[in-house]
């Protein structure tokens, strides 16, 4: 799992994992590591921990954890996440093979995983090392991609029990309205109005299958101008596919939609697959009606506007625990909710 510009590794010791317990894990999961090893942070997400490992032969692995610091009930669950994965490897749904689960001396717990070659695209510079060509490819990979994930069996590989059958949309509405109760840290009530729009918009669900739940660029690798691995699973649950169509557009804006937001875009380069041709694209590959997917576009940056109240919130509240590639500002959110009530606008809800 590589990212576009390879951290410096440090010595174990000197990381948050203690040495001892993490080559004894590898030598009964893969074999004895030769050498000492090296332990890198990958990545640049806000939520779970991820970490590069390697030994003194090359041979590389991920570490992922949950942050520090209080957790909300029921996220960063790095154990259901790795469940996922695990049964996602019987389909052609391309995801790191797991190797291990594993409480530390803390029992904080941790998942071992294979390294996948390729590049995550996880910032504007990695977006711009690509050629054009390669930018149009990418995208419309992913596109196709996401109909793999939600063609997927889920009682066939054992994920039926994964989460609730009961209306997706409803769910959805709760959770993250709760979640926005726990991490508010002040008055918002344009965020307020969006969540009424959406309550009064709710669609009638008419499928259920398996949602990535966070379905964007920056959590896929990529290689070769397709989608060599999807990554962060931590939000996958049961419900209508069209949610993660809609995730995927809230994290695709256009350029000169998100004001200052799009500074960290990459979809807003040129050669990029438009939105418009994204949802061509998945609606070609997986067969679906997509003429309900404008609520959950704007349900998608809602969901992004919350998710981003709680990286603030909690760096606010754990400055220990901040992402290496910053925290969104209370600006920042607010920019997010006007966005989603312009997009809310156009898709006349």
């Amino acid at each position: 799992m590589t990212p576009p510009h390879d951290p410096v590794p440090s010595p174990v010791a000197g990381s948050d994992v203690d040495d001892g317990w993490l080559e004894e894990w590898l030598a009964v999961e893969v074999g004895d590591p030769e050498g000492s090893l090296a332990v890198g942070r990958i990545g640049q997400g806000y939520s779970n921990l991820t970490y590069g490992v390697s030994d003194a032969t090359g041979r590389r692995w991920v570490l992922r954890r949950p942050p520090p610091g209080e957790l909300l009930a029921s996220a960063h669950d790095v154990v259901r996440e790795a469940r996922i994965m695990a049964a996602l490897a019987v389909t052609d749904v391309p995801v790191p093979a797991i190797l291990g689960v594993r409480n530390d001396s803390g029992g904080v717990p941790w998942v071992l995983m294979e390294h996948v070659d390729g590049q995550v695209i996880d910032s504007m510079a990695a977006g711009q090392d690509l050629d054009e060509a390669h930018r149009r490819t990418i995208g419309l990979s992913m596109a196709r991609t996401l109909a793999r994930v939600h063609a997927v069996d889920i009682d066939q590989i054992g994920l039926g029990d994964l989460a609730s059958r009961s209306p997706y949309a409803a769910r959805q509405m709760r959770r993250w309205t709760r979640q926005w109760e726990a991490s508010r840290t002040r008055p918002l009530p344009e965020l307020d109005r969006l969540t009424d729009r959406l309550a009064a918009a709710v669609p009638e669900q008419v499928e259920l299958g398996l949602v990535h739940g966070d379905f964007h660029i920056k959590n896929v690798i990529a290689r070769e101008g397709q989608v060599a691995a999807v990554l962060d699973w931590e939000l996958a649950t049961l419900g209508d596919p069209l949610a993660d169509v809609g995730t995927l557009l809230a994290y695709w804006p256009h350029a000169g939609e998100l004001a200052a937001g799009d500074a960290t875009s990459v979809s807003t380069l040129p050669g990029y697959p438009t939105r418009e041709e994204l949802l061509q694209e998945y609606a070609e590959a997986s067969g679906r009606d997509v003429s309900a997917v404008g609520f959950w576009h704007v349900l998608g940056i809602w969901k992004v506007a919350i998710i981003a109240e709680g990286v603030l919130r909690r760096a606010l509240d754990h400055p220990g625990a901040r992402s290496l590639a910053g925290i969104p500002s209370a600006e920042d959110v607010e920019s997010l909710v006007d966005y989603a009530h312009r997009i809310a606008d156009r898709s006349d809800l």
